[in-house]
């Protein structure tokens, strides 16, 4: 059953090239909406939009980089002229991500970086332009990880910082 929830609506989806991310893409587009993919993974993000049509746009995003971040939303206000919704969705974890005793710093940091520092960033930078709107969405996952703990210390602690970023 297609709605057409999001007609006219223009969306940012970071981690777009795979898994939720671009199952939220076909989603979003079934109901109408253009969207702004990003990903670092650049074949399966042009195979996306290939497969989206006119309603997708593809950008090579490392989402622990504000400056791609920054370029993600200038591209839906360049593309569709609006921002109404941000979807971070990219993140993940590493096996070098153990016990905090055993971790090396540069894993924290990348894993906090990925996972709680881009939500930050893509409502730094869009927040405005859902104002702008008349408002809009952010759309923040997560996991049960950042409720329980995990053997994952960095990922956990991670996950339990975008709930409590998301409540705020």
């Amino acid at each position: 059953l297609i709605l057409m929830r999001l007609s006219g609506k223009v969306a940012v989806i970071t981690g777009a090239a795979s898994g939720i991310g671009a199952a939220s893409a076909r989603l979003f587009v079934r109901e109408g909406c253009r969207v702004v993919l990003g990903d670092i993974q650049q074949k399966r993000g042009a195979a996306l939009v290939e497969e989206l049509g006119s309603a997708a746009v593809f950008a090579d995003c490392n989402v622990t980089r504000e400056e791609d971040i920054a370029k993600l939303v200038d591209m839906a206000l360049q593309h569709f002229g609006r921002l109404d919704i941000i979807v971070n969705c990219a993140g993940g974890s590493v096996m070098e991500d153990k016990p905090v005793h055993e971790m090396d710093l540069d894993v924290w940091q990348r894993t906090i970086a990925l996972n709680l520092l881009h939500p930050f960033l893509a409502s730094r930078h869009g927040i405005p332009h859902l104002i702008k709107a008349g408002g809009g969405s952010v759309i923040n996952f997560s996991s049960l990880k950042g409720m329980m703990g995990s053997d994952r210390p960095a990922y956990a602690a991670a996950k339990g910082g975008i709930i409590s970023l998301t409540q705020t």
